[in-house]
């Protein structure tokens, strides 16, 4: 990890390019609170792993060490993703501001062009656009307001809907890949402006091996519903991507395959199963607490646009 400055009294940003690298550095620290921070611990996973989705992107690492030197804090860029943080003090969201936007000592901006958004816990997110002046006309939004919760005990739906579960395999490939196109272009998640085809058939190739995608079949075995998983990262496995076709909604489908890949992941030893929702839906979020699933924090995703600056005071 290279320092962006000799450490000050309140500390500073160690950044890398290397995985494994900060895995080292900031491994301890992301497992103290493995749900709080399972986007940056399966990321990583992921790049280390050498997931086909990954291929050809510059990831970027940091690592806040306080005035001790102790970790404090943490950030991954996986461009064109948002950068995703952790929890930031003032000191730690000032210092970011500018180094991802390429005013800091160091910085270059994650995608060439400043800084254009970030995602994490709202108190993190929030503390670096506090830190950061709009050029004029440019703005500040909350792209998406998210809920982090955690599998507390897990309840089926009761009845469920017709049909049953199966894992994805590669006959499933052009379906999956429509789905997460589809899952991303309706805006809840992939990269912004949506998938293209190539970005969600490498999606599609870095699940379905180990069986990362299940899907519902309808009782005529035609496929209705999915939900994919990520890879066991340090005892904690989330569920994402959870998609039903416009026409097969509201039939519970979404809440089967839900329930099934939670119930196979605590039976192969998951220590936590996590998952994200979208605030702005309460259907989603009021299924998920049926299912046992209880809330742990809230996040945000912040779009900065046309272009912001970090500036010196908020």
């Amino acid at each position: 990890m290279t320092p962006t400055q000799p450490r000050p009294a309140a500390g500073t940003w160690e950044l890398s390019a290397d995985p494994a690298e900060f895995e080292r550095a900031a491994g301890a620290y992301l497992r103290a609170d493995r749900a709080l921070h399972t986007v940056q611990l399966s990321v990583t996973a992921a790049l280390l792993a050498g997931e086909p989705r990954y291929t050809g992107v510059r990831p970027r690492f940091g690592v806040w060490r306080d005035g001790d030197g102790r970790v404090a804090g943490s950030f991954l860029c996986t461009p064109p993703f948002p950068p995703v943080v952790s929890p930031l003090g003032p000191d730690a969201a000032r210092e970011l501001a500018a180094v991802l936007d390429g005013d800091g000592p160091g910085g270059d901006g994650p995608d060439g062009d400043g800084l254009r958004g970030v995602n994490g816990p709202v108190e993190g997110a929030r503390a670096v656009a506090a830190w950061l002046r709009r050029h004029p006309g440019g703005t500040v939004e909350e792209s998406m307001a998210q809920r982090l919760y955690r599998l507390d005990r897990l309840t089926p739906p009761d009845p469920a809907p017709a049909g049953r579960a199966r894992v994805a395999g590669a006959a499933d490939r052009a379906r999956v890949a429509g789905w997460i196109k589809d899952f991303a272009d309706e805006g809840h998640g992939g990269p912004p402006g949506g998938f293209t085809e190539e970005q969600a058939l490498a999606w599609t190739d870095s699940r379905l091996p180990g069986g990362g995608v299940t899907l519902w079949e309808a009782a005529d075995g035609t496929p209705v519903s999915m939900a994919s998983v990520t890879p066991p990262g340090a005892g904690c496995v989330r569920v994402a991507s959870v998609f039903t076709p416009k026409e097969r909604r509201g039939r519970g489908y979404a809440g089967a395959v839900t329930a099934e890949v939670s119930r196979v992941a605590v039976e192969r030893g998951a220590d936590e199963v996590v998952l994200f929702t979208d605030l702005a839906n309460g259907t989603s979020n009021a299924l998920y607490q049926r299912l046992g699933y209880r809330p742990v924090r809230d996040f945000t995703v912040l779009a900065f646009a046309p272009r912001v600056t970090a500036t010196a005071a908020p």
